[in-house]
């Protein structure tokens, strides 16, 4: 068999053929091989586009039927009687609250009626529920003094459950508004290198980051809006870092000002910020996992060292049992 291999192999004709077989079936290969292949990026990116599609149909329908389409709701007519009649908005109402409604997403006339008619309510509810489990539940030797102190605080808890509620909404809306910023400028940043206008690209942008984030995406809505009517479009960049207060939004803003202002170069700094922010979310993601050992020693302790000891000792329990029979 080698032998014969060999004598072929020696023959300049067979070696000749052979090559030339060669050749032209890489030839009729590298030919027919591009009409083979299917365009997989082509209908993932379809598929990817309708499924987007009947996702927003969806978010589209779901706000329709729940009321919340509208970026300023408005409040219940009782609300409106309750606040209008004690005056709630002279000696409740401030500046600084109005800029925290607008921090957690409450926006509008609307928005400030309803939270001053919980901030008037709510101590007296609390009040009235703590005086009836001091009376009806509570202890009747209890002393007078600590009953009193039991109302007291609950309508001090009364006072500060719309300041808690609020802080907590505003605190879960800056985070999704972090978490969603670096794909946000990714977005802008590409829209804006294609030869988008900035008005363009920001509601590009708001329309897409949408299914990831949708206060970023009802901010991004706003700023644009605002670029659209107000006389100068500095006041609607310096708005957007307001109604987030997070730093990284202020430094998005102070760029676009410089670029509307200067004419600088606005996708080089967008790319600096973007990853900026990736940098920062990086670290915060680093941060918590440096602080798991911490948390995890107690659970260990409590509820994984005793079973350990359990399958440990048991046997040698046993046996040493068993010996003592």
């Amino acid at each position: 068999m080698i032998e014969i291999l060999y004598v072929r192999l020696s023959d300049r004709h067979f070696v000749t053929s052979l090559l030339a077989a060669v050749a032209a079936a890489a030839t009729i290969l590298t030919l027919v091989m591009p009409l083979l292949e299917t365009d997989t990026l082509g209908r993932r990116m379809k598929q990817v586009s309708s499924e987007r599609e009947r996702i927003r149909a969806r978010e589209r329908d779901r706000m329709a039927k729940t009321g919340k389409a509208n970026l300023r709701p408005e409040a219940k007519p009782f609300m409106a009687r309750i606040v209008d009649g004690f005056s709630a908005s002279k000696w409740l109402g401030t500046e600084g609250s109005k800029m925290k409604l607008a921090m957690a997403g409450f926006r509008g006339q609307g928005a400030e009626v309803t939270f001053l008619f919980f901030r008037l309510v709510s101590p007296a509810v609390f009040f009235l529920i703590a005086l009836g489990y001091v009376v009806a539940i509570g202890n009747p030797d209890m002393a007078f003094a600590f009953k009193g102190g039991i109302c007291l605080a609950g309508a001090y808890a009364g006072i500060k459950a719309p300041e808690i509620f609020l802080s907590n909404t505003t605190s879960k809306r800056q985070k999704s508004v972090r978490q969603a910023f670096p794909d946000t400028l990714d977005l802008l940043l590409i829209c804006i290198e294609s030869g988008m206008s900035l008005e363009h690209a920001g509601r590009k942008v708001a329309s897409e980051i949408g299914v990831q984030s949708v206060p970023m995406a009802e901010e991004m809505t706003l700023t644009m809006a605002e670029m659209s009517y107000l006389p100068d479009r500095r006041v609607a960049f310096e708005n957007f870092a307001k109604r987030t207060g997070l730093e990284i939004v202020r430094s998005l803003s102070t760029v676009l000002i410089q670029s509307e202002k200067y004419g600088t170069p606005l996708g080089a700094a967008l790319r600096v910020l973007s990853q900026e922010g990736r940098d920062v979310r990086m670290m915060e993601a680093e941060k918590k996992a440096a602080s798991l050992p911490p948390k995890l020693t107690v659970p260990m302790i409590l509820f994984f060292l005793p079973v350990l000891f359990i399958i440990i000792g048991t046997p040698a329990a046993v046996q040493i049992i068993g010996v003592m029979k």
